[in-house]
């Protein structure tokens, strides 16, 4: 990866969680081999991070290779288009690690190109990565959906008279993963069967996740859980409509499933702990198709092995 676009990635991660419901964003203005301007979206409605990369950079921006996260935004927002600034700059080349799915912003590199200022899409995966959930949220109307489980080394998601399968620090991450979320939901079964809180505990989290139950109520009296009674799609498409970006499941394998089949299922984590259980559920209830998940991965998380894997890409 290039060093300057590894900057900017690095220099967009100082705005997570304060640009919500915009994505992160970093630039990296370099003129003649030496950086002279940086920048990151810091806040919705506050300019974007090429603007403010090309604020500090001045008239050194003239001639300058503008290195992005992501293609300048085409249309006017809460702020205006970040095209107009970059030509006026009069920076002659822009590198962007990624495209704007947004259809209402995109075509930003097809401006500048017609505008005359050399342009190249890098296609970094890490950059789409950056900002997986807004991105399925802005180009599809829906969360971008993880589905979290632990299990046994024979693949069991429950051990008899054990309330643990992971070790406690797969379950610290597991609560800093809510943090990091707009929702988190379950099925009916695991609501019955283990009265979840699903709050992010003895974590930072500057915001607590919804918190939801998908399928036929009634929710036990004392559940502070929202109950979710519609189809997947149209539950899923009226969360994106309440601004839910991103959604843990940590429901039972039946609810995995049928996420699944709809097609709705984006990634999975997966924490693996060094037991036996025998017997008893697994990773999905039911038929599901075949397929190969991809920038599969594994790494231990104390005595865990956690492996991630996409089933959808962002």
């Amino acid at each position: 990866m290039n060093d300057h676009l590894a900057r900017a990635l690095e220099l967009a991660e100082r705005g997570r969680g304060t640009t919500h419901p915009n994505p992160v964003v970093g630039a990296v203005v370099v003129k003649d081999g030496e950086v002279v301007g940086e920048g990151w979206h810091e806040r919705k409605g506050e300019p974007h991070g090429e603007v403010l990369a090309l604020r500090a950079a001045g008239e050194r921006a003239r001639g300058a290779t503008l290195y992005l996260t992501m293609e300048p935004c085409a249309h006017r927002g809460s702020t205006p288009p970040c095209t107009g600034a970059v030509i006026a700059a009069g920076v002659r080349r822009v590198v962007a690690a990624s495209l704007d799915p947004n259809p209402k912003a995109g075509g930003g590199l097809e401006l500048l190109r017609e505008a005359g200022v050399e342009v190249e899409h890098a296609d970094l995966f890490e950059a789409r990565a950056q900002n997986e959930a807004w991105r399925r949220w802005i180009s599809q109307g829906r969360p971008f959906v993880i589905y979290k489980a632990a299990m046994t080394v024979d693949g069991r998601l429950t051990i008899p008279d054990e309330r643990w399968i992971s070790g406690e620090e797969s379950r610290r991450l597991v609560h800093e993963l809510r943090a990091a979320s707009d929702a988190v939901g379950v099925g009916m079964g695991t609501v019955h069967a283990d009265s979840p809180r699903l709050d992010a505990r003895d974590v930072e989290a500057p915001r607590q996740p919804r918190r939801l139950a998908f399928g036929r109520g009634p929710l036990p009296d004392d559940s502070e859980l929202e109950l979710r009674s519609g189809t997947l799609t149209d539950e899923l498409a009226a969360l994106a409509e309440e601004g839910v970006q991103s959604l843990l499941l940590e429901g039972g394998p039946t609810l995995a499933a049928a996420f699944l089949r709809e097609a709705l299922l984006d990634k999975l984590l997966v924490f693996v702990a060094p037991k036996l259980a025998g017997a008893g559920p697994t990773l999905f209830e039911g038929e599901i198709s075949t397929g190969r998940l991809t920038r599969f991965t594994a790494r231990p998380v104390g005595e865990d092995v956690l492996l991630s894997g996409y089933v959808n890409e962002p």
